[in-house]
């Protein structure tokens, strides 16, 4: 009997666990600590590249001719990027000159698509995978600018 007594009292006791509920819970917690430091970075990259967008559109919009906007589009989005520490596995560039064309006198604008393929190890080490970020920003041109052929 009095060993009956004995066990029960035992398996009444907490003792353990504690460390048990820590176990159990303690991988969740790390991994939506992580999930949530992924999600964050993600988003900054994507204010990074929104403001690569916004630069290329920019140095564009003060270019007379398509061609020489696409280039100064291209090299300024690529400088942007690496100023602000973004590492794009694949960037493409796209730029829309139409505004470039209209008549002196009419407002015009340069739109600029910057695509840009992050590795997800870039942003959180270990983390598998990639993530495509594309980012679009418009500036207009001067409405008075001689424009070229």
């Amino acid at each position: 009997m009095r060993s009956v007594a004995r066990l029960a009292h035992r398996l009444r006791r907490d003792e353990g666990s504690a460390a048990v509920e820590a176990a159990i819970v303690l991988p969740a917690l790390i991994m939506f600590l992580c999930m949530a430091l992924a999600g964050g970075r993600i988003v900054t990259s994507g204010a990074k590249i929104d403001a690569a967008a916004e630069d290329a559109a920019r140095e564009a919009s003060i270019h007379r001719t398509a061609a020489a906007a696409q280039g100064a589009a291209q090299a300024a989005a690529t400088e942007s990027l690496d100023d602000q520490g973004i590492k794009c596995a694949s960037t493409s560039v796209s730029v829309n000159t139409g505004g470039l064309s209209v008549p002196v006198g009419q407002v015009g604008t340069v739109t600029v698509t910057v695509t840009c393929t992050v590795n997800l190890s870039e942003l959180l080490p270990g983390m598998p995978g990639a993530r495509t970020l594309t980012a679009k920003a418009t500036s207009v041109v001067d409405q008075y600018r001689q424009r070229g052929d």
